[in-house]
């Protein structure tokens, strides 16, 4: 017996060259990745699908997959038989999430900055206050935000989704900052202090290419939230700072719903979204992934 056991030991080299044991739930794991993956694109496709179906066609039951494509859905979006420009909405979303985000980056990485590398006093309880903030609900302060815009004659402006947008995200993205700055050696910062850098220079020298993954992850995700924002769209604007959300409400007509112009208009309003994140998908992994293997 113990003649068996020594020739069947394996040295330590050999077993460190020895391949890896291929785990039996390994095929069984990538066939659920697959269909939850095929689950959650499935409605886009659908979607994009009808997009190029006529009205009749898309709304059969069952509906007609094979059914003739059309440009009808993307015409009447685009205002060829309405008349209703969808651009300046277009533009009122791009101006507001693009600012908004820009605004919530230039507070967050100081804020960040100050709660990790150079930690405030009790900045435990800063931090609970950031969280804090996301605890009201939305709805909650919707009528005081509209009094307050319409004392001060901002309603029906721009500048005002900006400002409740930056504040909106402006938590979220300290959050995020501040696990991202977290990941910076204190021994970078030490010799860049010793060699006589300034604050800022750190900051911009040292500091922002090192976490320029977590940038990035926080500002795509600060301008999703901001594109898709419709509640208070929909309450303080009209027709001049009528944003993309808003737009898209006005196909729901009292003649009823029609899905092809409706599908033709969430997929053009979905685009930005879609090239910033594909724009940004190196970093955006690089970002979320930061810190997660010590």
């Amino acid at each position: 017996m113990t003649a068996t056991v020594e020739r069947t030991a394996l040295t330590p080299s050999e077993a460190a060259v020895a391949p890896p044991r291929r785990s039996r739930s390994g095929p069984l794991l990538g066939i659920l990745a697959w269909f939850v993956g095929i689950l959650f694109v499935l409605p886009v496709v659908w979607m994009v699908l009808t997009s190029f179906h006529s009205e009749t066609d898309a709304a059969t039951n069952p509906p007609s997959v094979f059914a003739p494509l059309t440009l009808d859905g993307y015409l009447n979006f685009f205002g060829s038989t309405t008349g209703a420009s969808p651009w300046p909405p277009l533009l009122n979303s791009m101006t507001a999430s693009v600012l908004s985000t820009v605004l919530v980056l230039v507070l967050a990485i100081p804020a960040a900055y100050a709660l990790s590398i150079r930690p405030v006093r009790k900045w435990t309880d800063v931090m609970f206050f950031f969280l804090s903030t996301k605890m009201l609900p939305v709805v909650a302060g919707l009528l005081p935000v509209y009094l307050i815009a319409q004392g001060i004659g901002m309603l029906d402006n721009i500048w005002l989704l900006i400002v409740l947008y930056t504040s909106m995200n402006l938590p979220i993205a300290v959050w995020m900052m501040r696990s991202f700055l977290a990941e910076v050696p204190v021994e970078i910062l030490e010799a860049a202090s010793v060699d006589g850098a300034s604050l800022l220079r750190t900051l911009r020298v040292i500091v922002m290419p090192i976490v320029l993954p977590g940038i990035a992850a926080t500002s795509l995700i600060c301008f999703i939230f901001s594109w898709n924002e419709l509640l208070f769209a929909r309450v303080l604007t009209a027709t001049v700072a009528q944003t993309a959300p808003v737009f898209l409400t006005s196909f729901v007509t009292s003649q009823g719903l029609f899905l092809a112009k409706v599908c033709a208009a969430a997929v053009v309003v979905s685009l930005p979204v879609l090239i910033a994140g594909f724009a940004a998908q190196d970093k955006l992994v690089q970002g979320l992934s930061l810190g997660a293997v010590k």
